[in-house]
């Protein structure tokens, strides 16, 4: 992946508030990623306008976004149209096979652990954010300074894409097994991830969505951008801990329905919805 695309891929894994790139970057990915096909810049426009993106704001996104590498603008007589970026394509692939595989059961936890233990120093902070970034987009949360956990061990290679990245894969130790004694697997995810912050937005996202019903097709696609906008951070804050580590009546599980059952039925709708504007 080219450098460009790989800062925007940091960055829209952060938990930040919804922007005008962050809804485009929604838009390239629940729309134009599955068409395969260039967008004009009006479609763009317009289809941020449905979410209260104004003109100038999304222009400025699209510019950024593509000083990214993610998308690659055309002209075609005095109109402009935009493809992903072989890189801009491989981060909303990979995005929305997180996005939307997020939330789905799992099978029963094993009792493993994969642990990581890495140092940065204190003056590379730019690195540590990185790292950090990486790490809990990989579902590790770290329980004390330098240390990193995960109680899903087939992420090992995830992790070390994460170190690989950020060249410290030499010198980190990488561990996967069960622990014997100490904390208690509950005191090691209280100390790793606070679930009650999840928990709090998972609840908002809920409140927000599960009695929503947009009515026409112009409602249903700013609905849809608005759902998976919202929906695609939680593959960065919820580390997806098997159901043995969770709190009982997890909201998350509904909230998990809520997204997949309003994403089923908003789909076509929005989809036609998006298509028309491009005509």
């Amino acid at each position: 992946m080219a450098a460009g695309a790989g800062e925007a891929f940091s960055r829209r894994r952060e938990v930040a508030a919804t922007s005008a790139r962050s809804l485009l970057l929604t838009v390239l990915g629940e729309f134009v990623l599955p068409a395969g096909e260039p967008v004009w810049t009006q479609t763009l426009l317009d289809a941020l306008g449905h979410v209260g993106v104004e003109e100038k704001s999304a222009r400025q996104a699209l510019a950024r976004t593509a000083a990214d590498d993610v998308v690659v603008s055309e002209r075609s007589g005095r109109r402009v149209r935009w493809s992903l970026t072989p890189a801009g394509r491989r981060l909303l692939s990979e995005g929305a096979a997180r996005i939307y595989a997020h939330g789905t059961l799992r099978e029963a936890w094993d009792g493993r652990w994969l642990v990581l233990v890495v140092s940065v120093p204190e003056a590379q902070r730019a690195l540590r954010h990185q790292l950090r970034t990486q790490l809990a987009w990989a579902g590790l949360g770290s329980p004390a300074p330098g240390v990193w956990v995960c109680p899903d061990a087939a992420r090992v290679d995830e992790a070390h894409r994460a170190l690989v990245d950020v060249g410290l894969d030499s010198s980190a130790l990488v561990v996967v097994g069960g622990t014997h004694g100490g904390l208690s697997a509950a005191e090691l995810v209280a100390q790793a991830w606070d679930l009650r912050e999840v928990e709090a937005r998972y609840a908002e996202f809920v409140e927000q969505f599960a009695d929503l019903e947009p009515g026409a097709d112009e409602s249903v696609l700013g609905a849809q951008v608005r759902l998976v906008d919202a929906w695609r951070r939680f593959p960065f804050l919820d580390p997806q801990l098997p159901a043995e580590l969770l709190p009982t009546d997890w909201v998350g599980a509904r909230a998990a329905e809520v997204f997949h059952a309003r994403h089923e039925a908003w789909t076509p709708g929005a989809q036609a919805a998006f298509a028309e504007l491009g005509r």
